[in-house]
């Protein structure tokens, strides 16, 4: 889960790739612009949803050279939501996420590689449960110009698969239940 986190970073760093507005573009934590969620297969007989209600982040573009372009993000892992409270508190003990001990999932970009006008696969560290790995996000953007307060923004989506236990996070839920997948959508406001 904290995996979401992660890839929101890479999904930042994806518009930056493609964006013609170099800058550096912060999260819109405050209007809530922004998400990362993920889909589980509960027992391989349907989908578990979810978010993490507490992140932040910012992207750096570098229009002229996309592969220097920068994201970070930090994910609050307490703040998982499937909707369901004692689910939560599952999610949060040492068998999941282990917040207590793991606060914070991580994600900071390494590459980019543009992959079309407006995609690219962003590869970065995602730490999570204590693990660092490298993730590679499928990314796309989907606008920037000026908002509607005096500001500008940039918006992306991004999406990856994890497999728990690359994080070791072990507890056997079978088969079908080993991978998560991760979507993150998110706009930027230019600093």
């Amino acid at each position: 889960m904290k995996k979401t986190g992660l890839a929101a970073a890479a999904l930042l760093i994806s518009s930056m790739a493609f964006a013609e507005p170099a800058g550096t573009y912060q999260f819109d934590k405050k209007g809530a612009h922004q998400f990362v969620m993920f889909k589980i297969s509960h027992l391989g007989y349907s989908w578990l949803y979810g978010r993490f209600n507490d992140f932040n982040g910012s992207f750096t573009v570098d229009a002229d050279n996309p592969e220097n372009s920068t994201v970070e993000a930090t994910i609050q892992t307490a703040s998982v939501d499937s909707n369901h409270a004692e689910r939560d508190k599952h999610l949060r003990s040492d068998d999941f996420l282990d917040v207590d001990k793991y606060p914070t999932a991580t994600f900071k970009s390494t590459s980019i590689e543009q992959t079309g006008d407006d995609t690219a696969k962003i590869t970065g560290d995602f730490t999570l449960h204590g693990v660092t790995k490298p993730v590679t996000l499928d990314a796309k953007m989907i606008g920037y110009g000026d908002d509607p307060w005096g500001g500008y923004r940039m918006g992306l989506e991004a999406s990856t698969s994890l497999k728990l236990a690359d994080f070791g996070i072990t507890k056997d839920l079978g088969p079908a239940s080993e991978t998560v997948e991760i979507i993150i959508s998110v706009e930027g406001i230019k600093k």
